[in-house]
């Protein structure tokens, strides 16, 4: 396809973008990830002191709301994206949960610090599959899933940040003050971001705006593609970009990606919330099992550059039907105890295959789907799958009380199966079909079926 170049030498002047948006991502997700952790980081302090009353049960419907939140942020956050651009959306959400950090800071009753997990938990869903679609709109095709793993190790590195923060700042200056730390993004990041972040050039053009895309891309070197023959920029309005993924026979590839979503964040958030407590009922011993969860994560962040590696030479797709496979296997090995040493290498390799594989999904969506409605497939993906984060803890919970740890890891493991088969549905379904179009045409498709 024809393709404007802009100046080369203005392009130097002005550097690369990508390294802009990526970097500033990467720490918003890494924010998102601190925040999402320290509540289960500060849960010990706060019920220890019977801090605002709150009692175990309440602990874990406050938790609930967090959970709540961010299934409704992920669903709004994609479609507000193609909406109103990437940049304000990523600002918008990350303003939202650091303010809603100080409000839990500030909180004098549970009621309140419930109110404000549960704000926060919108800000929190919905800054993930946003700042998904912005780097995968400015990274190069042949870096785009090595990027959006990169960008995904934040998420790791959050939780490993949340866990410091619960073990050094809490025990000295009380369970408010991480809350309190909420603030600085607010404070110091947002104002970076604001002044430094580009506009995505490819939701420009979906806005029909060319002519501000062509002076972006101009300024900072990027290849624009030149209008299609017979198209006209027209301005879709919210509801287009929803119904892309459904017309032209769209539908099975988009259920079968929310269903894989479904499999993997049931992964990732029963295997972490209840990883310690299983392996100890398997025999391990208290130490060995709290760290089982460290193991895990840092094999998340290998595992999330090495796919996204993987993804860009033979694509998102065919790796993750292997990666979720392979987890089925690594988290069945959970229920058989073996050599500590050997214990903690298995645990290691799920880690690398378990977070990446639900990480590929989401790389998986962004590639198939054209620019224009990339971040409301990718959000409402996202949100699909979130049910699968309530419910993963919830399935761990009822087998540990069953005394059934055992079952808890066949489970688990059902669920990478599941992932694997819909995925490869997927795969089958996007060979098969073609490929979705721009959100603007989507109108003139249904009338046609009409």
């Amino acid at each position: 396809m024809p393709t404007k170049r802009p100046d080369p030498s203005t392009a130097t002047r002005s550097g690369n973008p990508a390294v802009v948006v990526v970097l500033l991502c990467w720490v918003f997700v890494l924010l998102d990830g601190t925040d999402l952790f320290v509540y289960g980081a500060v849960l010990p302090r706060i019920l220890k002191s019977h801090a605002l009353g709150i009692t175990a049960g309440q602990a874990g419907d406050i938790g609930s709301y967090t959970t709540f939140g961010m299934l409704v942020g992920a669903l709004c956050a994609g479609t507000v994206s193609d909406w109103i651009g990437r940049k304000k959306s990523v600002i918008a959400n990350v303003t939202l949960f650091s303010l809603a950090s100080v409000a839990t800071a500030a909180a004098p009753s549970a009621a309140v610090f419930g109110g404000a997990r549960l704000i926060a938990g919108l800000g929190l869903g919905g800054l993930l599959p946003t700042a998904i679609a912005y780097v995968m709109d400015y990274a190069t095709p042949s870096r785009r899933n090595l990027m959006v793993g990169v960008l995904m190790t934040a998420h790791q590195t959050g939780g490993i940040v949340a866990a410091t923060l619960g073990l050094w700042v809490v025990p000295s200056l009380g369970w408010r003050s991480v809350f309190w730390l909420g603030a600085v993004p607010a404070i110091v990041v947002v104002p970076l971001a604001v002044r430094l972040l580009p506009e995505s050039v490819s939701f420009l053009v979906a806005k029909g705006r060319r002519g501000e895309a062509e002076a972006l891309a101009g300024r900072y070197g990027l290849a624009l593609d030149a209008p299609a023959a017979g198209t006209t920029a027209t301005r879709p309005d919210t509801w287009q970009n929803l119904r892309a993924l459904f017309v032209r026979s769209q539908w099975p590839t988009t259920l079968s990606f929310w269903a894989a979503s479904f499999a993997g964040l049931l992964l990732v958030y029963g295997v972490s919330t209840w990883l310690p407590t299983m392996m100890r009922a398997s025999g391990y011993e208290l130490g060995s099992a709290v760290s089982f969860l460290l193991v895990i994560n840092l094999g998340g962040i290998v595992g999330l550059l090495t796919a996204g590696r993987l993804s860009d030479r033979v694509g998102p797709l065919r790796v993750t039907i292997v990666w979720f496979a392979l987890t089925a296997v690594g988290t069945g090995l959970f229920a058989v105890h073996m050599p500590l040493a050997l214990t903690y290498l298995v645990v290691f390799l799920t880690g690398a295959l378990l977070f990446s594989a639900q990480t590929m999904v989401y790389a998986s969506v962004g590639s198939h789907h054209a620019p224009d409605s990339r971040a409301t497939a990718v959000g409402w993906v996202a949100g699909m799958g979130r049910f699968g984060a309530v419910f993963g803890p919830w399935l761990g919970g009822r087998l540990v009380a069953a005394d059934a740890s055992t079952w808890g890891f066949v489970a688990f493991s059902i669920a990478g199966v599941v992932g694997a088969v819909m995925m490869a549905a997927a795969y089958v379904s996007i060979r098969h079909r073609p490929a979705p179009m721009p959100s603007a045409a989507v109108d003139g498709a249904v009338r046609g079926q009409a």
